[in-house]
């Protein structure tokens, strides 16, 4: 029995079954063709009309449950694309390779969970598509006319989203499928904001007599920079220029830095290739180990290892050079910069610095990636200009780009009203109702549609844009029960 064939067999299996063969479809942001053409067939297959927007949007009609035909069309709204990340020892071609699905178990609880080999798992957001069209599929649920819609991009900049127009769908109640804690609805959501610093480097050759060496931050949890960043997690990127800051004031050259893969992801490796005089290795393994020892206490990550490996380099940067840019770096702000002042334990602004790469072009050239969110669009305004002032002060030009709105709560929703008595009458207890700190594309949609009345749900995925994601069974069995009771009561909305 192949890994996939057992996770078909769980239920309810018509999501486990769509989920299954969307998780064997290659789907990175921005290379969305391969399943936006599977979506297409499975949803043709069904006997749906499916329109396709010329940036890639699949809108999917589909017919209500006879004699709810007047009721308004409910719109499930997921994205297509997944973050794809991997341990360093994981042969995996994102491009090309199926997503190998594993049914595990959860350590501390005992709980069934569906993770990946070795990569990211894509229930973050192929669980939502799923279940979006098992709903539309499956004969036993009631529901109104619908509209399936699904983006492309999310993860990499909302183009998809971005693309909406007030034409592109119907309806103007949507449920949003992308949210991780089973027992929450989501009613508002941060804006972000990317930052790119980039610095050209004066260099000059290696030095007769120097020392050369490669350290190397990994073994880091990672995760969402928006679900996650409240844990404190930590950056492999700050861990790095700590490290290499204990370095004696104005002899560290480098050659080479790098770390991080993906915009919205916390960085769980990096490494840099640097030189100077006799004596520079011994400290920094001590560095090493001293960062190390702090990172553990400060963050509770007991897998981070901080090593020193042998080196080469033929040219590097000149000292002044580099002390102005690990001077810099070490000015960033990363992590939570403020709590939400009328919302209990809510995150308003936060920032991550989530890449770093470099070249030689002429001279080397680092480019430096941040996310920045805050529900607050001063906060975030002010963020903004910190981080590109550091920049800038430190040698640097910066740009921005991929920038989104946030989603305003609205308390008076009565699709909100709708969907917390729904929940209260099926599991006996009263839902979290709150915003979240990751970027939804409601505030989008919202921004570009108009006049939407939306909630976000889901089941309970953890370690979402990480080798560590997983979802639990019993939990997408949960939301496809709620799914199937909003839908059922949105069917007897008479209203025009």
């Amino acid at each position: 029995m192949s890994r996939n064939t057992s996770i078909e067999t769980l239920e309810p299996k018509s999501v486990w079954s769509i989920f299954a063969g969307i998780a064997a479809v290659p789907r990175p942001s921005k290379q969305e063709e391969k399943i936006r053409a599977h979506v297409h067939k499975v949803a043709e297959q069904f006997g749906f009309t499916v329109h396709e927007e010329p940036v890639g949007n699949l809108i999917i009609d589909v017919p209500a449950t006879p004699g709810r035909e007047q009721v308004p069309i409910t719109v499930l709204q997921a994205h297509l694309d997944m973050v794809c990340e991997k341990n360093r020892s994981t042969e995996h071609d994102f491009d090309h390779d199926p997503i190998k699905l594993v049914l595990g178990e959860d350590r501390p609880s005992g709980r069934p969970i569906v993770h990946a080999d070795g990569t990211t798992l894509g229930a973050d957001n192929g669980m939502g598509v799923a279940m979006a069209l098992a709903a539309a599929a499956s004969p036993d649920v009631v529901h109104g006319p619908l509209e399936l819609l699904f983006t492309i991009d999310e993860e990499a900049g909302m183009s998809g989203a971005k693309a909406l127009t007030p034409d592109s769908f119907k309806g103007r109640r949507l449920l949003n499928l992308d949210s991780e804690e089973d027992n929450c609805i989501y009613m508002g959501c941060a804006g972000g904001c990317d930052t790119n610093l980039t610095w050209d480097l004066k260099t000059s050759a290696v030095a007769a007599g120097s020392e050369v060496c490669k350290v190397v931050v990994e073994g880091l949890r990672g995760g969402h920079s928006g679900g996650d960043i409240h844990e404190g997690r930590a950056n492999a990127i700050k861990l790095l220029i700590r490290t290499l800051r204990q370095a004696p004031g104005g002899t560290l050259q480098i050659a080479e830095i790098s770390g991080g893969s993906k915009r919205n992801a916390i960085p769980r490796e990096a490494h840099a290739i640097v030189s100077g005089p006799a004596g520079t290795i011994a400290v920094l393994q001590e560095a090493g180990a001293t960062v190390r020892e702090e990172a553990v206490a400060e963050s509770y990550e007991d897998g981070i290892t901080i090593r020193i490996d042998p080196g080469e380099a033929e040219s590097v940067a000149t000292p002044e050079a580099t002390s102005r840019f690990l001077m810099a770096m070490a000015a960033l702000p990363d992590g939570v910069l403020g709590m939400h002042p009328k919302v209990p334990e809510l995150v308003q602004t936060s920032n991550n610095i989530s890449t770093v790469t470099s070249n030689f072009n002429g001279g080397l050239e680092i480019v430096v990636g941040t996310l920045s969110r805050s529900s607050s669009n001063s906060r975030i305004d002010a963020l903004k200009d910190q981080i590109v002032s550091t920049g800038l002060l430190g040698g640097a030009a910066a740009g921005h780009g991929n920038e989104y709105p946030g989603w305003e709560p609205n308390v008076d929703s009565a699709l909100l009203a709708k969907c917390r008595r729904v929940y209260e009458k099926e599991f006996d207890e009263a839902p979290h109702v709150a915003a979240i700190h990751a970027g939804l594309e409601c505030g989008i949609i919202g921004q570009r549609v108009g006049h939407m009345d939306m909630v976000s749900f889901g089941p309970t995925i953890e370690g979402a844009h990480s080798p560590d994601e997983r979802v639990y069974v019993d939990s997408v069995a949960k939301s496809w029960k709620y799914l199937v009771a909003v839908l059922a009561e949105l069917s007897q909305d008479t209203r025009p």
